[in-house]
């Protein structure tokens, strides 16, 4: 089975050379998303929570475009700039999870693309 790459015009185009996400079998990795609004290309860093939240929806307009959703995520992994922002990433992260949460884990991290505060890149499995 050929691997598909799955680029959706409602999340950020790449900021390099790399594909939102590629399906293969059945997997999808998702790369890593920041706070790019996709219709105006600017970034919302207005406060944490605001970041996050855009964050999450640019990996929800990717899942969508794959035909899957948080429900479908595995895996995912945070880069933070600041781990002391933690709890307040961690419940936006959260409130998209409304199910039993994926496997995570979140490591703090010097410096980011485009200096974000925060990144998260996730793995989905589409169901058969």
């Amino acid at each position: 089975m050929a691997n598909s790459i799955i680029n959706s015009i409602n999340a950020p185009a790449p900021i390099g050379p790399y594909s939102q996400a590629v399906l293969a079998n059945n997997v999808l990795y998702v790369s890593g998303q920041v706070a790019i609004n996709s219709v105006t290309n600017n970034m919302v860093l207005n406060d944490i929570e605001t970041e996050t939240h855009r964050v999450m929806q640019n990996l929800q307009a990717i899942l969508s475009e794959a035909g899957l959703n948080f429900t479908d995520v595995v895996k995912c992994t945070i880069f933070v700039k600041d781990l002391n922002n933690f709890g307040r990433i961690n419940t936006i992260y959260g409130s998209y999870f409304n199910q039993a949460p994926p496997a995570r884990e979140t490591v703090e991290v010097s410096r980011l693309p485009k200096d974000v505060n925060v990144e998260i890149s996730c793995i989905a499995v589409k169901s058969t």
